[in-house]
């Protein structure tokens, strides 16, 4: 809860819009003319400009990363454990810029936004987006807010990888990628994950293919079922049986369909919860970008051929419960990384929370992350 005293917070923040009339061409071969991003900012700019960071978030983020909207809010944004006075990522240093991405539904245009050829919801004719569109994108942000350079451009899972697609696509407008829990590519079990959760929504009765704005209803079973999923592959076994084990609700079997399990329990509150707060159209679309994401393709399957022109330096760090972007798939980039000749540090956290941990204030994750930021810090004088 929003708590005024707190020293190391950013406390009461405003998301500020910035609208785009110029035709954004995307990798799908069709264009997006005139469009909008939200975002939000802490900490202040230098004159120099020179202590920008860019945060890129994951597939349910937005741009609410740090503080508050208002005072009665009950939970900060998403990685306010990091962000804030004397945190790793600190804005008594840095200025930091956290964008909701193009297709979300926290404010830049996407699917339940008004398409002006039509007067309607854009719904299922909002073009797909990749990771490699969304750096595009912020890339006029970045323009439009006189930035020249990133100090930073800083990510965990999907976001990871919007770092590490900016490092190949604008290698000299940043100074290092931060490039936490992520992977060069998903496995074919990840796509896999994905497409189940995909289908849950498409086979809802109340989707209607995408339109079910005009018919004021919300695919409620798909999108609960799609995030049900999502949340098991992000915790670990551990983090799942210390959190809840076998524990019944009612302390006995009852024998019935009902809820009975605590896990149950805990999996039914995230569904239904995230339905009141996030879009059936954009969860198609996120996972998606996920699936098409591989640097490494245009460069012949060769991920350290498609690295070879990056100029910033990189810090990796990967969580060893994390079993949907396991440590292996880190040192995957690392290797890549090495191969191609760039600077890069790797850290490899003990942590039980699974794939989630990359958003906790681990005592050793934090460690390295402030150390790492010490380095940048460093090298643009604050």
């Amino acid at each position: 809860m929003y708590d005024p005293s707190a020293s190391d917070s950013v406390g009461i923040v405003t998301p500020r819009n910035e609208a785009f009339e110029e035709s954004l061409a995307l990798a799908s071969g069709q264009s997006i003319a005139g469009f909008s991003l939200r975002f939000e900012t802490y900490g202040e700019l230098n004159a120099e400009r020179s202590n920008a960071l860019l945060i890129c978030h994951a597939l349910s983020g937005d741009h609410h990363a740090a503080g508050y909207h208002s005072e009665s809010d009950r939970k900060p944004g998403w990685w306010d454990s990091a962000i804030g006075p004397g945190k790793p990522f600190d804005t008594n240093r840095f200025f930091i810029v956290c964008p909701n991405n193009l297709g979300g539904c926290k404010g830049s245009t996407g699917p339940a936004s008004v398409n002006p050829a039509t007067g309607l919801n854009y719904g299922p004719d909002f073009p797909i987006v990749t990771v490699r569109d969304w750096v595009k994108s912020q890339k006029m942000l970045m323009e439009r807010l006189g930035i020249q350079r990133w100090a930073a451009v800083i990510g965990g899972s999907l976001g990871g990888m919007q770092a590490l697609q900016w490092s190949i696509d604008y290698p000299d407008l940043l100074d290092h990628a931060l490039v936490i829990a992520a992977a060069p590519r998903l496995s074919a079990q990840n796509i896999g994950f994905n497409e189940v959760a995909r289908q849950a929504i498409l086979s809802d009765p109340d989707f209607h293919g995408g339109r079910f704005y005009e018919r004021d209803v919300v695919p409620r079973r798909g999108l609960m079922l799609a995030r049900m999923l999502g949340h098991i592959t992000y915790l670990s076994d551990d983090a799942m049986r210390a959190k809840f084990g076998r524990e019944l609700r009612e302390g006995r079997i009852n024998y019935s369909f009902d809820v009975e399990f605590q896990v149950e329990s805990y999996l039914r509150y995230q569904g239904v919860s995230f339905v009141d707060r996030f879009d059936a159209n954009t969860y198609l679309l996120m996972t998606k970008a996920l699936d098409y994401f591989d640097p490494a393709a245009e460069a012949g399957g060769d991920l350290a051929e498609a690295l070879r022109a990056t100029r910033c330096e990189f810090f990796l760090a990967a969580f060893t419960s994390d079993w949907r972007f396991s440590p292996a798939r880190s040192r995957e980039i690392v290797k890549a990384l090495t191969e191609a000749g760039r600077k890069v540090t790797y850290a490899e956290v003990e942590a039980s929370q699974g794939h989630d941990a990359f958003l906790m204030p681990i005592t050793y994750y934090f460690e390295v992350l402030r150390a790492y930021m010490e380095r940048v810090a460093r090298g643009v004088g604050v």
